[in-house]
Formats: C-alpha cells, sequence, structure tokens
C-alpha cells in the first residue's frame, strides 16, 4: 500500500508528524556545529517545524505563498521548507552562490515573500536585492552572527520567530494540526528551478504525490534502511538534494546529517561514514584525481604497489562485466589487496559503511566508473530530471553497468520516440512549469508523456542508455556519430584537466578546449620546479601544454581515430557558472559556449596556430571585467603519449 493512499501520510509534512508519533527519540536530523554532531530527535524536528510554520503564519504566511531558502546546508533551511508546506505554501531553494542577477530573476519570477538565509553574507546579498523584490515581505536568518547592529525591520532571527509561534499557539491551540490536515497529495510542495542550459531557468513545479511516489519506488528497488545515515551536502536548490534530504528521508526514516561547512565535507564524510551517497561526476571526479595525485605523490615502491593493485582490482571488473571467472590467483590478489589498498581508500573517502553510491545529473566517465567499483565500492548510475522529481532509472547491485542508467523505476514508463529521444510518464512527472504554460505545452504531449530532450536506446537487456543531450548529438563532415559529452568524460578522467568542451559537429574533426585543474596542475608544476603566479600563467607554460597533450593522446587512444581529438587549447581561466559558462551544476551551457568562443573554433578548423580570446568575468555583485589575451592551439599528431617523464 502506498503512503499516498491513507490522507494520514500524503504529504510530506504529514509525513514528519508520522515520523515523530512513531519513531519519536530516533534521530531524525543532524548538524555539525564547532566539531560536534548536534542531533534533532523525529520529534524534535516536528516540533521546530511546528512552531516555526505558527510564526510564519502570524506574521502573515498564507497558502500559496513562496519561501526561499538560501545557504549551506542547514537544518533550519530544511525545517522552514518543510514549515512552509504546513500552511500550504511552496518552497523555492535558490543556490548559494548565485549572482545578482541570477537571484533576482529567481525570486522575482517565483513571488517569493520570505527568504530564510543561512548567515550574514546571504542576508547582505537578499537586503542588497529588496528593491528589486516587490514581493519581499521578510528575512529570516539562522546564523546571528556579524548581525547584531542591523535593524532593516524587514529581518527577523530564526529563534525569534519559534517564540513567536509557540505565542501563537497558545492563542491558537488547534491551527497547527487544522493546517496540516488541509494539505493533500496534489498540492505543490516545492518550485524547483531548473539549471538552465538554454536560458533563463524554468520554475518546475512539483507537488507532494511526485515527491513521495518517487521515493517509494526509490526505496522498492534499493536497500534502503530506517535509521540510514545520509549526508546532506548537495546545493539545496539542486533537487537531488531535495528528493534525498526530504523526500526519501521523510519517507524512509532516513537520518540527514548536515556537515560544518562546505570546507569540511571530505572530513565529515570520514567521520560520518555514510551508509548511501549520491553525487553528480564532479564529486566522483575530484575523489579519483585526490586518489591519484596521491599515488603520484607517494614513494616509488608505494606507487608500484598501488598501481599494481589498482591494475588487478580493474581487470577482476572487467571479468566480472563480462561474467567470467575470476581465477584462484586473483582471488587472492583481490583480498590481499583489501587489506593493504582498498579498504584503506574507501575509508579515506568516508565510504566504509556505504551499502550503495549512485552518481547521476550527468554521464560519468566509464574509466571513473570503473575504479570506483574495482576499489569495493557500490557505485551506480541513476537517470533523473528535474521535471520527473529526479528520479526516473536505476541500476541494481546486479546490474552495474557503465554504459547504461539501468531500468525505469517502478510505476514509471520510459521510451524512446520516432526521433530517438526519451520520454516518460508516471506519478512522479511534474504538474507544469510555473507561469510558463507554452514551455508546459512544448514539454509535455496531450497524452501525459514528458520529453527529456535526451537522446537514448533500450539495450539487449532492457536498460536505458543515454547517449547525449538530443540537441546535441550530430555528425562529423564524413558522417560519423558525434556525442561530444563521450569524448569530454574520457578526456576528464585525467586528474590535470577539470573541463573539456568538445566541437566536431560538421565538421572535418573533433576538437577540444581544456581547462586545466589548477590544483593538480599546480602540483605537478611544483614538483617539477616550474614557478608560476597564477591561473593564467600556470595555463600558457609549454610544460603545461605537453602534459595536456599527453594527457589528450591517452585518451585518444581508447577512441575510435576519427573521434579522437585532433587539436586543443588550454583555456587561461577556468569556465565558470557565474560567466554562463556552466550550469550550476556544472554542466557545460553548450550552445552559450559555442557562440561566446565562435572566434576559438573558427581559429581550430583555419589553421591557425594562435587566437585572441577575450574573455568575460562577472563578479558576485553582477559586475564585470573582461580578459583578453593570446592562446597557443595545439595539434596531436598520434594517439601515443609522448615519452614525458613522470
Amino acid at each position: 500500500m502506498s503512503l499516498l493512499d491513507s490522507p494520514q501520510t500524503d504529504t510530506l509534512p504529514k509525513l514528519l508528524e508520522r515520523n515523530a508519533q512513531e519513531s519519536a527519540t530516533a534521530a531524525g536530523m543532524r548538524e555539525k556545529t564547532r566539531g560536534v554532531w548536534q542531533t534533532f530527535t523525529w520529534a524534535d524536528y516536528r516540533d521546530r517545524v511546528r512552531d516555526l510554520a505558527l510564526g510564519l503564519a502570524s506574521l502573515g504566511f498564507q497558502r500559496g505563498d513562496k519561501l526561499s531558502v538560501v545557504g549551506d546546508n542547514r537544518p533550519q533551511l530544511y525545517i522552514g521548507q518543510i514549515a512552509a508546506q504546513v500552511l500550504g505554501g511552496m518552497s523555492v531553494p535558490v543556490y548559494q552562490d548565485s549572482i545578482a542577477a541570477e537571484l533576482v530573476y529567481v525570486l522575482n519570477h517565483a513571488e517569493t515573500s520570505v527568504i530564510i538565509a543561512e548567515d550574514q553574507e546571504q542576508v547582505d546579498k537578499a537586503l542588497s536585492l529588496k528593491d528589486k523584490l516587490p514581493n519581499l515581505r521578510l528575512i529570516v536568518f539562522d546564523d546571528p552572527r556579524g548581525l547584531w547592529s542591523y535593524d532593516d525591520p524587514i529581518l527577523r532571527p530564526f529563534e525569534s520567530v519559534l517564540d513567536a509561534g509557540r505565542e501563537f499557539a497558545r492563542a491558537n491551540p488547534d491551527f497547527y494540526a487544522t493546517e496540516l490536515a488541509k494539505g493533500s497529495a496534489d498540492d505543490i510542495a516545492m518550485i524547483a528551478y531548473t539549471s538552465g542550459t538554454t536560458g533563463n531557468p524554468k520554475g518546475v513545479m512539483l507537488s507532494h504525490r511526485n515527491m513521495i511516489a518517487g521515493a517509494e519506488s526509490f526505496i522498492e528497488v534499493n536497500d534502503v534502511r530506517a535509521g540510514d545515515n545520509w549526508l546532506s551536502y548537495l546545493p539545496m536548490a539542486w533537487l537531488g538534494d531535495a528528493a534525498f534530504s526530504l523526500g526519501m528521508a521523510l519517507v524512509g526514516k532516513l537520518t540527514a546529517n548536515c556537515p560544518e561547512s562546505p570546507e569540511t565535507v571530505q572530513r565529515d564524510l570520514r567521520e560520518l561514514g555514510p551508509h548511501a551517497m549520491l553525487a553528480p561526476p564532479r564529486i566522483w571526479e575530484s575523489m579519483l584525481t585526490q586518489m591519484q595525485v596521491k599515488g603520484d605523490d607517494a614513494s616509488p615502491v608505494k606507487r608500484r604497489v598501488f598501481e599494481s593493485f589498482r591494475s588487478l582490482a580493474e581487470r577482476c571488473e572487467l571479468k566480472r562485466t563480462d561474467g567470467k571467472p575470476l581465477s584462484l590467483a586473483e582471488r587472492l590478489g583481490l583480498a590481499v589487496g583489501e587489506v593493504f589498498v582498498y579498504g584503506p581508500v574507501r575509508d579515506q573517502l568516508g565510504l566504509r559503511n556505504a551499502r550503495w553510491c549512485y552518481t547521476g545529473g550527468a554521464p560519468l566517465g566509464p574509466d571513473t566508473y570503473r575504479f570506483f567499483r574495482s576499489f569495493g565500492i557500490n557505485l551506480k548510475q541513476i537517470y533523473g530530471a528535474t521535471e520527473a522529481s529526479a528520479l526516473v532509472t536505476c541500476q541494481s547491485n546486479a546490474e552495474a553497468n557503465p554504459n547504461t542508467v539501468g531500468r525505469p523505476m517502478p510505476r514509471v514508463e520510459v521510451k524512446i520516440d520516432d526521433r530517438g529521444e526519451v520520454i516518460l510518464r508516471g506519478p512522479t512527472v511534474f504538474r507544469g512549469y510555473f507561469k510558463q504554460e507554452d514551455s508546459t505545452r512544448a514539454t509535455m504531449t496531450s497524452e501525459g508523456w514528458l520529453m527529456t530532450g535526451d537522446a537514448g536506446f533500450f539495450d539487449k537487456q532492457g536498460h536505458l542508455v543515454i547517449i547525449d543531450r538530443a540537441r546535441d548529438v550530430g555528425k562529423l563532415a564524413d558522417g560519423s556519430a558525434f556525442a561530444p559529452q563521450f569524448i569530454e568524460n574520457k578526456l576528464k578522467f585525467s586528474p590535470y584537466i577539470r573541463e573539456a568542451v568538445a566541437f566536431g559537429n560538421d565538421k572535418p574533426m573533433v576538437v577540444a578546449m581544456i581547462a586545466i585543474d589548477m590544483q593538480t596542475v599546480g602540483s605537478w608544476a611544483e614538483r617539477k620546479g616550474i614557478a608560476y603566479s597564477s591561473f593564467m600563467d600556470l595555463s600558457r607554460k609549454p610544460e603545461v601544454a605537453t602534459l595536456i597533450a599527453d594527457e589528450i593522446a591517452k585518451a585518444n587512444a581508447t577512441l575510435p581515430d576519427v573521434q579522437q581529438v585532433k587539436r586543443f587549447l588550454i583555456l587561461n581561466k577556468e569556465l565558470e557558472a557565474d560567466d554562463a559558462e556552466m550550469t550550476r551544476t556544472r554542466k557545460v551551457r553548450r550552445r552559450f559556449v559555442a557562440e561566446k568562443y565562435a572566434a576559438v573554433i573558427d581559429a581550430f578548423y583555419d589553421g591557425s596556430r594562435q587566437v585572441k580570446v577575450t574573455m568575460e568575468i562577472t563578479f558576485e555583485d553582477g559586475r564585470k571585467s573582461s580578459l583578453t589575451s593570446d592562446i597557443d592551439i595545439h595539434d596531436l599528431g598520434s594517439a601515443e603519449p609522448s615519452r614525458r617523464a613522470a
């Protein structure tokens, strides 16, 4: 029986009430503060939601109002979202690193009336925009440090709103229960704004039914247990976080754990040892880079031991994937490696207790995928869309495969239309785009099918394979298939390459713009005695060009000749979301980049050895600056790496 079948459990706040009654003393949420984990039981969690909801009601928050949260992952910001839903309102999480123009657009479009801000930084940002936000009536702040002298009447400390709620409860003892009971499964729970790869973000309206159905489907096919620890570290505006830290946690009684700060996530991860983890490819790639750099920095003996056991693990993982048995020597080697390499690596990454891990949000390169699985980490792929409550397909433990994203979730129908586009329908599909009916009609068919915009197909085992964004899949001039993400993922397996953008549609060859990883390339340069003063200076060193050429040659060796990168250049700055080159979830805004760097693309194909590049830099307050320089274009004549010294 689904939770949605009962009026007692058909909304997220009602599930919180259920958890508080059935598991009152169990941990509902934790927060690390000043080095100590503070625990909120399910009863504590419910009480704070109740007090905040009543406090907001006393300050004029009504059914249909919008409440935005901005900041790092904090219990108070999750509590704020549920409190708004108790009153029939909608939560609108926004990215804490958004520049002013992005915040103004989302907050105005959503008609946000209340903002719950984490700290002084976010309060200052909100206050600076107050005159541009006509609907804004209240800013509630969590961390009071630095705010003692602020006297703007729009500001309220979080604790004072809780106090107002307790006072309101004494005068209106039945108000909370009455408002809670009014909620229904088809009420809009939140408006999640898309990452905006093709323009301004769109507000995806998700109901309680959408979020609960998604969580139930996931739990049905995964080993999810009440009390499992979950690290809530992903951006709160990314629906993947809400799907697990709110939806999954409330449905499955998981414990959401908020790290002390973004800078301490890796340390907190190791200390907590969560039972499950979801991370976008960028996080897994960063973890791999961390392991590769530590291996390079180790003594020659340790480096040889690490590489030997790594090679063994990857060979065995490939054999398992192919269904081939392992030899006795391989099984013994893995047992020894578990003691000296694999177990310590999992512990170092904080994944010693993880029963399953997922990657989602964008494709993960197969080499990176196999690395983690070969080290005993149960990494699997998940595919989703904001418009489908984040969850569409996932892989089972026995069917993990780097080339697919698994089978559809229970009660979700997925098929491929005549154009090769993935379409789906089911209880997780959104209610439409907020105030954008034309966009909703363009995305939904009359039969209720959601058009994802992704190109894909089903393999012989019934697993969905995503090729790329449908609009990005093309052909080279000779008719060969060109899927840029596949090539980019090969390149990003290198610890020295942070981002790569491949071009080649309707062109005679594949070329790429490379953004180096400042940390790993900087460490490499220091070991080589190469002096540098900045990212730009480092990116222009001829030794770095040779290093990157070698890394591209390694990737080329795994690609068909026609898809190998023939020319490249190294950008003199990182690709940034603030400059609209990436989304906040680190997806390349490919069309924008192609237009912005049109001169670079032309230079790639007209044989130029150098190109003048003007790069725009956007500051947090919206001010812009530009950087113009001549950048060399490099040719790769062979797939074989040079004999560069290690």
